[in-house]
């Protein structure tokens, strides 16, 4: 199991997604302002990072046609993997598809990319936030809880009962991938800040920093 942004990707994927699209600057700045004042209400505890997600995809990108989406999908993902990943992130992809493992990239970014960079990865599974259509155009609500934290660890442990008694390892970057990490036979923490490298020493979960 493969996290994707900061594990995979040598950054974030949403907002450089949503800021690359193909509409006007005013609309883009105003998935901004709409973004700045989520935040603040995030860190006064009234909104979660879902919320904060939601509102901005709404409000940057709602009623994108569906042909614009995913023509812009089909141009962000092959430049992002050509040159947005960590090369031991690929080294590692391809040493497990190898072995003959079964991949599953869990991410908490959203379906309207992970899925293309799970299918060019060689992922056999997907899991990621899901976001709301209406008819043929985009809306940007959440469908799905937004997979990040305890949500992971729920998801993983739904992967445990539907392929029991198969070894497991884990990939992730930060100190919500902890949750579902602790869970995992081969645990791997990379790039990750210095708070979630010490927790994961107090795990036992060993580190690494890929390039």
């Amino acid at each position: 199991m493969f996290d994707l942004d900061g594990t995979i990707t040598r950054r974030d994927t949403l907002f450089p997604y949503v800021m690359g699209f193909p509409i006007s600057p005013a609309r883009k700045a105003f998935g901004l302002l709409v973004l700045v004042g989520t935040l603040v209400l995030f860190l006064l505890r009234l909104r979660d990072h879902g919320d904060v997600k939601a509102a901005f995809i709404h409000l940057t990108l709602g009623g994108q046609p569906r042909d614009r989406v995913k023509a812009w999908t089909a141009r962000f993902v092959p430049a992002l993997l050509k040159d947005g990943v960590y090369a031991d992130a690929l080294r590692a992809i391809s040493r497990h598809k190898q072995e003959g493992a079964r991949l599953v990239l869990m991410s908490a970014s959203t379906d309207l990319y992970v899925p293309a960079i799970a299918a060019t990865l060689g992922f056999d599974e997907v899991i990621c936030t899901g976001v709301r259509w209406n008819g043929d155009r985009l809306d940007g609500q959440l469908t799905t809880p937004n997979r990040r934290g305890e949500e992971k660890a729920r998801c993983f442990k739904a992967l445990l009962s539907a392929h029991p008694g198969l070894t497991t390892a884990a990939y992730g970057n930060a100190g919500s991938d902890l949750h579902h990490m602790q869970l995992a036979d081969r645990p791997l923490l990379v790039n990750a800040p210095l708070s979630a490298q010490r927790e994961a020493a107090r795990l036992d979960i060993p580190y690494a920093r890929w390039k």
